[in-house]
Protein backbone atom coordinates (compact mmCIF):
# COMPACT_ATOMS: atom_id res chain seq x y z
CA UNK A 1 0.00 0.00 0.00
CA UNK A 2 1.07 3.58 -0.71
CA UNK A 3 1.22 6.51 1.72
CA UNK A 4 -1.78 8.00 -0.09
CA UNK A 5 -3.96 6.70 -2.94
CA UNK A 6 -2.77 9.32 -5.46
CA UNK A 7 -6.24 9.42 -7.02
CA UNK A 8 -6.34 13.21 -7.24
CA UNK A 9 -3.96 16.15 -6.78
CA UNK A 10 -4.19 18.59 -3.89
CA UNK A 11 -6.02 21.65 -5.22
CA UNK A 12 -6.84 24.44 -2.74
CA UNK A 13 -10.46 25.58 -2.78
CA UNK A 14 -9.59 29.28 -3.00
CA UNK A 15 -8.82 31.12 -6.25
CA UNK A 16 -9.78 28.35 -8.63
CA UNK A 17 -11.00 29.17 -12.14
CA UNK A 18 -14.69 29.94 -11.93
CA UNK A 19 -17.28 27.28 -12.71
CA UNK A 20 -20.61 28.51 -14.06
CA UNK A 21 -23.47 26.07 -14.37
CA UNK A 22 -25.99 26.32 -17.24
CA UNK A 23 -28.06 29.53 -17.30
CA UNK A 24 -25.68 31.09 -14.81
CA UNK A 25 -26.80 28.89 -11.92
CA UNK A 26 -24.62 28.92 -8.80
CA UNK A 27 -25.26 25.47 -7.39
CA UNK A 28 -25.87 22.15 -9.13
CA UNK A 29 -28.24 20.08 -7.01
CA UNK A 30 -28.92 16.38 -7.42
CA UNK A 31 -30.61 13.63 -5.45
CA UNK A 32 -29.28 10.06 -5.30
CA UNK A 33 -31.90 7.54 -4.19
CA UNK A 34 -30.03 4.31 -3.50
CA UNK A 35 -32.31 1.57 -4.80
CA UNK A 36 -30.54 -1.45 -3.41
CA UNK A 37 -31.05 -5.14 -3.01
CA UNK A 38 -29.64 -7.05 -0.06
CA UNK A 39 -29.43 -10.81 -0.35
CA UNK A 40 -30.92 -12.66 2.59
CA UNK A 41 -28.02 -15.14 2.72
CA UNK A 42 -25.15 -13.68 0.67
CA UNK A 43 -21.90 -15.49 -0.13
CA UNK A 44 -19.35 -15.11 2.63
CA UNK A 45 -16.62 -12.51 2.18
CA UNK A 46 -13.73 -13.03 4.63
CA UNK A 47 -13.08 -9.28 4.87
CA UNK A 48 -16.62 -8.17 5.71
CA UNK A 49 -19.86 -9.93 6.65
CA UNK A 50 -22.89 -9.36 4.44
CA UNK A 51 -25.01 -8.48 7.48
CA UNK A 52 -23.91 -7.08 10.83
CA UNK A 53 -25.94 -9.74 12.69
CA UNK A 54 -25.53 -13.50 12.28
CA UNK A 55 -27.77 -15.21 9.73
CA UNK A 56 -30.72 -15.34 9.53
CA UNK A 57 -31.13 -11.56 9.93
CA UNK A 58 -34.82 -11.30 9.13
CA UNK A 59 -34.98 -7.86 10.78
CA UNK A 60 -32.42 -6.16 8.53
CA UNK A 61 -33.69 -7.93 5.44
CA UNK A 62 -37.34 -7.00 5.98
CA UNK A 63 -36.48 -3.38 6.83
CA UNK A 64 -34.73 -2.95 3.50
CA UNK A 65 -37.49 -4.83 1.73
CA UNK A 66 -39.93 -2.23 3.08
CA UNK A 67 -37.89 0.40 1.25
CA UNK A 68 -38.55 -1.24 -2.11
CA UNK A 69 -42.17 -2.20 -1.36
CA UNK A 70 -43.35 1.04 0.24
CA UNK A 71 -40.68 3.67 0.82
CA UNK A 72 -39.49 4.12 -2.73
CA UNK A 73 -42.99 4.96 -3.99
CA UNK A 74 -43.50 7.51 -1.25
CA UNK A 75 -40.17 9.15 -2.10
CA UNK A 76 -40.88 9.09 -5.85
CA UNK A 77 -44.21 10.88 -5.36
CA UNK A 78 -42.50 13.54 -3.27
CA UNK A 79 -39.81 14.18 -5.87
CA UNK A 80 -42.51 14.37 -8.56
CA UNK A 81 -44.18 17.11 -6.55
CA UNK A 82 -41.07 19.30 -6.77
CA UNK A 83 -40.08 18.39 -10.34
CA UNK A 84 -36.90 16.64 -9.21
CA UNK A 85 -35.44 13.67 -11.06
CA UNK A 86 -33.44 11.08 -9.21
CA UNK A 87 -30.03 9.73 -10.14
CA UNK A 88 -30.48 6.12 -9.08
CA UNK A 89 -27.61 4.40 -7.31
CA UNK A 90 -28.72 0.98 -8.48
CA UNK A 91 -27.99 -2.50 -7.22
CA UNK A 92 -28.09 -3.93 -10.72
CA UNK A 93 -29.61 -7.21 -9.51
CA UNK A 94 -32.75 -5.23 -8.67
CA UNK A 95 -33.52 -5.15 -12.42
CA UNK A 96 -34.69 -8.75 -12.00
CA UNK A 97 -36.17 -8.49 -8.52
CA UNK A 98 -38.22 -5.29 -8.90
CA UNK A 99 -38.75 -4.42 -12.58
CA UNK A 100 -41.78 -2.32 -11.59
CA UNK A 101 -39.47 0.17 -9.86
CA UNK A 102 -37.22 0.35 -12.90
CA UNK A 103 -40.19 0.98 -15.20
CA UNK A 104 -41.42 3.83 -12.99
CA UNK A 105 -37.98 5.46 -12.98
CA UNK A 106 -37.64 5.15 -16.76
CA UNK A 107 -41.07 6.75 -17.22
CA UNK A 108 -39.83 9.75 -15.23
CA UNK A 109 -36.54 10.05 -17.14
CA UNK A 110 -34.50 9.38 -14.02
CA UNK A 111 -30.83 8.58 -14.37
CA UNK A 112 -29.31 5.22 -13.43
CA UNK A 113 -25.76 4.59 -12.30
CA UNK A 114 -24.20 1.38 -11.03
CA UNK A 115 -23.89 0.48 -7.36
CA UNK A 116 -22.64 -3.03 -8.10
CA UNK A 117 -24.79 -6.16 -8.34
CA UNK A 118 -26.01 -6.41 -4.75
CA UNK A 119 -25.11 -4.35 -1.71
CA UNK A 120 -24.09 -7.61 -0.07
CA UNK A 121 -21.47 -8.43 -2.76
CA UNK A 122 -18.28 -6.55 -1.97
CA UNK A 123 -15.30 -5.64 -4.15
CA UNK A 124 -12.85 -6.80 -1.49
CA UNK A 125 -10.88 -9.77 -2.74
CA UNK A 126 -11.90 -9.47 -6.39
CA UNK A 127 -9.20 -9.85 -8.99
CA UNK A 128 -9.12 -7.51 -11.97
CA UNK A 129 -11.03 -9.86 -14.27
CA UNK A 130 -13.83 -10.34 -11.74
CA UNK A 131 -14.24 -6.63 -11.10
CA UNK A 132 -14.15 -5.87 -14.82
CA UNK A 133 -16.88 -8.45 -15.37
CA UNK A 134 -19.09 -6.80 -12.73
CA UNK A 135 -18.65 -3.37 -14.32
CA UNK A 136 -19.21 -4.59 -17.87
CA UNK A 137 -22.28 -6.56 -16.80
CA UNK A 138 -23.76 -3.47 -15.17
CA UNK A 139 -23.40 -1.54 -18.44
CA UNK A 140 -25.06 -4.27 -20.50
CA UNK A 141 -27.82 -5.06 -18.01
CA UNK A 142 -28.96 -1.50 -17.38
CA UNK A 143 -28.89 -0.62 -21.07
CA UNK A 144 -30.93 -3.72 -21.95
CA UNK A 145 -33.55 -2.91 -19.30
CA UNK A 146 -33.75 0.87 -19.69
CA UNK A 147 -32.09 1.91 -22.95
CA UNK A 148 -29.72 4.06 -20.90
CA UNK A 149 -25.92 3.84 -21.02
CA UNK A 150 -24.81 4.34 -17.43
CA UNK A 151 -22.00 6.85 -16.87
CA UNK A 152 -21.58 6.81 -13.11
CA UNK A 153 -20.38 4.32 -10.51
CA UNK A 154 -20.58 3.94 -6.76
CA UNK A 155 -18.79 0.82 -5.62
CA UNK A 156 -21.00 -1.72 -3.83
CA UNK A 157 -21.18 -0.88 -0.13
CA UNK A 158 -18.31 1.56 -0.80
CA UNK A 159 -15.79 -1.27 -1.22
CA UNK A 160 -12.90 -1.02 -3.66
CA UNK A 161 -9.77 -2.55 -5.08
CA UNK A 162 -6.73 -0.72 -6.40
CA UNK A 163 -8.09 -1.30 -9.93
CA UNK A 164 -11.61 0.08 -9.38
CA UNK A 165 -11.06 3.60 -10.68
CA UNK A 166 -8.98 2.59 -13.69
CA UNK A 167 -11.67 0.08 -14.63
CA UNK A 168 -14.31 2.80 -14.45
CA UNK A 169 -12.29 5.02 -16.77
CA UNK A 170 -11.44 2.14 -19.10
CA UNK A 171 -15.18 1.53 -19.54
CA UNK A 172 -15.90 5.20 -20.30
CA UNK A 173 -17.58 6.07 -17.07
CA UNK A 174 -17.76 9.81 -16.58
CA UNK A 175 -17.95 10.06 -12.81
CA UNK A 176 -17.39 8.23 -9.56
CA UNK A 177 -19.25 8.91 -6.31
CA UNK A 178 -16.62 7.11 -4.23
CA UNK A 179 -14.44 10.09 -3.29
CA UNK A 180 -15.36 12.77 -0.78
CA UNK A 181 -12.53 15.28 -1.03
CA UNK A 182 -14.32 18.32 -2.49
CA UNK A 183 -17.48 20.37 -3.05
CA UNK A 184 -16.73 20.67 -6.77
CA UNK A 185 -15.98 17.99 -9.35
CA UNK A 186 -12.31 17.19 -9.94
CA UNK A 187 -10.41 14.97 -12.41
CA UNK A 188 -9.44 11.55 -11.07
CA UNK A 189 -5.95 10.35 -11.92
CA UNK A 190 -6.59 7.26 -14.04
CA UNK A 191 -4.51 5.65 -16.77
CA UNK A 192 -7.14 6.35 -19.44
CA UNK A 193 -10.33 8.32 -19.90
CA UNK A 194 -11.74 11.49 -18.31
CA UNK A 195 -13.15 10.30 -15.00
CA UNK A 196 -14.23 12.91 -12.46
CA UNK A 197 -15.07 12.70 -8.78
CA UNK A 198 -18.69 13.77 -8.33
CA UNK A 199 -19.53 15.39 -5.00
CA UNK A 200 -21.75 12.85 -3.24
CA UNK A 201 -21.92 13.08 0.57
CA UNK A 202 -21.43 11.22 3.76
CA UNK A 203 -22.35 14.23 5.91
CA UNK A 204 -25.95 14.51 4.66
CA UNK A 205 -26.40 10.86 3.69
CA UNK A 206 -29.44 9.52 5.54
CA UNK A 207 -27.58 6.33 6.49
CA UNK A 208 -25.18 8.51 8.49
CA UNK A 209 -27.65 11.06 9.83
CA UNK A 210 -30.31 8.56 10.89
CA UNK A 211 -28.03 5.59 11.51
CA UNK A 212 -24.70 6.69 12.94
CA UNK A 213 -25.80 10.09 14.28
CA UNK A 214 -29.41 9.28 15.31
CA UNK A 215 -30.72 12.66 14.18
CA UNK A 216 -34.37 13.54 14.55
CA UNK A 217 -36.23 14.15 11.26
CA UNK A 218 -36.49 17.87 11.90
CA UNK A 219 -32.81 18.09 12.81
CA UNK A 220 -31.95 16.35 9.53
CA UNK A 221 -34.12 18.80 7.59
CA UNK A 222 -32.36 21.72 9.26
CA UNK A 223 -28.93 20.24 8.45
CA UNK A 224 -29.93 19.90 4.78
CA UNK A 225 -31.08 23.51 4.61
CA UNK A 226 -27.92 24.86 6.24
CA UNK A 227 -25.74 22.66 4.02
CA UNK A 228 -27.55 24.02 0.97
CA UNK A 229 -27.40 27.66 2.09
CA UNK A 230 -23.63 27.53 2.60
CA UNK A 231 -22.92 25.92 -0.77
CA UNK A 232 -25.25 28.34 -2.54
CA UNK A 233 -23.44 31.30 -0.98
CA UNK A 234 -20.05 29.94 -2.06
CA UNK A 235 -21.44 29.22 -5.52
CA UNK A 236 -21.51 32.96 -6.16
CA UNK A 237 -17.72 32.81 -6.61
CA UNK A 238 -17.60 29.45 -8.38
CA UNK A 239 -20.28 26.84 -8.96
CA UNK A 240 -20.69 24.21 -6.26
CA UNK A 241 -22.45 20.83 -6.13
CA UNK A 242 -24.82 19.45 -3.52
CA UNK A 243 -26.03 15.87 -3.43
CA UNK A 244 -28.49 14.27 -1.03
CA UNK A 245 -27.89 10.49 -0.97
CA UNK A 246 -31.04 8.71 0.20
CA UNK A 247 -32.27 5.25 1.15
CA UNK A 248 -36.03 4.82 1.04
CA UNK A 249 -36.09 2.48 4.02
CA UNK A 250 -34.84 5.42 6.10
CA UNK A 251 -35.96 8.78 4.72
CA UNK A 252 -39.40 7.59 3.58
CA UNK A 253 -40.62 6.40 6.96
CA UNK A 254 -43.97 8.06 7.69
CA UNK A 255 -42.63 10.23 10.51
CA UNK A 256 -39.64 11.41 8.45
CA UNK A 257 -41.04 12.25 5.03
CA UNK A 258 -42.69 15.59 5.93
CA UNK A 259 -39.61 17.15 7.51
CA UNK A 260 -37.65 16.01 4.46
CA UNK A 261 -40.21 17.74 2.26
CA UNK A 262 -39.53 20.98 4.12
CA UNK A 263 -35.89 20.76 3.04
CA UNK A 264 -36.87 20.11 -0.59
CA UNK A 265 -39.27 23.04 -0.54
CA UNK A 266 -36.48 25.29 0.71
CA UNK A 267 -34.12 24.16 -2.05
CA UNK A 268 -36.71 24.34 -4.82
CA UNK A 269 -37.58 27.89 -3.78
CA UNK A 270 -34.25 29.29 -5.03
CA UNK A 271 -33.93 30.31 -8.68
CA UNK A 272 -30.12 30.18 -8.59
CA UNK A 273 -30.11 26.39 -8.39
CA UNK A 274 -29.71 23.94 -11.27
CA UNK A 275 -31.86 20.97 -10.24
CA UNK A 276 -30.44 18.21 -12.35
CA UNK A 277 -28.82 14.76 -12.43
CA UNK A 278 -25.27 13.61 -11.81
CA UNK A 279 -24.89 12.63 -15.46
CA UNK A 280 -25.77 16.15 -16.63
CA UNK A 281 -23.39 17.73 -14.12
CA UNK A 282 -20.60 15.41 -15.24
CA UNK A 283 -21.21 16.10 -18.91
CA UNK A 284 -21.17 19.87 -18.42
CA UNK A 285 -18.03 19.72 -16.31
CA UNK A 286 -16.19 17.41 -18.71
CA UNK A 287 -17.13 19.55 -21.70
CA UNK A 288 -16.23 22.91 -20.15
CA UNK A 289 -13.97 22.56 -17.09
CA UNK A 290 -12.05 19.27 -17.06
CA UNK A 291 -9.12 20.53 -19.15
CA UNK A 292 -9.20 23.91 -17.40
CA UNK A 293 -8.83 22.19 -14.03
CA UNK A 294 -5.92 20.03 -15.17
CA UNK A 295 -4.17 23.13 -16.56
CA UNK A 296 -4.75 25.13 -13.35
CA UNK A 297 -3.36 22.35 -11.15
CA UNK A 298 -0.28 22.16 -13.38
CA UNK A 299 0.15 25.95 -13.48
CA UNK A 300 0.17 26.08 -9.67
CA UNK A 301 2.87 23.43 -9.54
CA UNK A 302 0.53 21.02 -7.77
CA UNK A 303 0.45 18.21 -10.32
CA UNK A 304 2.10 15.04 -9.09
CA UNK A 305 3.27 12.11 -11.23
CA UNK A 306 1.56 8.80 -11.65
CA UNK A 307 -2.04 7.65 -11.33
CA UNK A 308 -4.17 6.07 -8.63
CA UNK A 309 -2.17 3.69 -6.41
CA UNK A 310 0.83 4.19 -8.70
CA UNK A 311 3.21 7.01 -7.85
CA UNK A 312 5.60 6.19 -10.68
CA UNK A 313 6.43 8.99 -13.08
CA UNK A 314 3.85 9.35 -15.82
Amino acid sequence: MQADPNLYDHWPYRDRPKIVWPDGKKLAFWIAPNIEYYEFDPPKNPQRPGWPKPSPDVVGYSQRDWGNRVGHWRLMELLDKYGMRGSISLSVGLLDHHPEIIEACVARNWEFFSHGIYNTRFSYGMDEAQERAVIEDSIRSVEAATGQRIRGYLAPALTHTEKTFDLMAENDFWYTCDLFQDDQPQPVKTKTGKLISMPYSLEVNDVITYGALSMSPWRYADVLKRHFDQLLEEGEKSGTVMCIPLHAYLVSQPHRIRPFEEALRHIAGHDEVWITTAREIAQHYRDHYFDQTVADIAARGLATPGTGFDHAAA
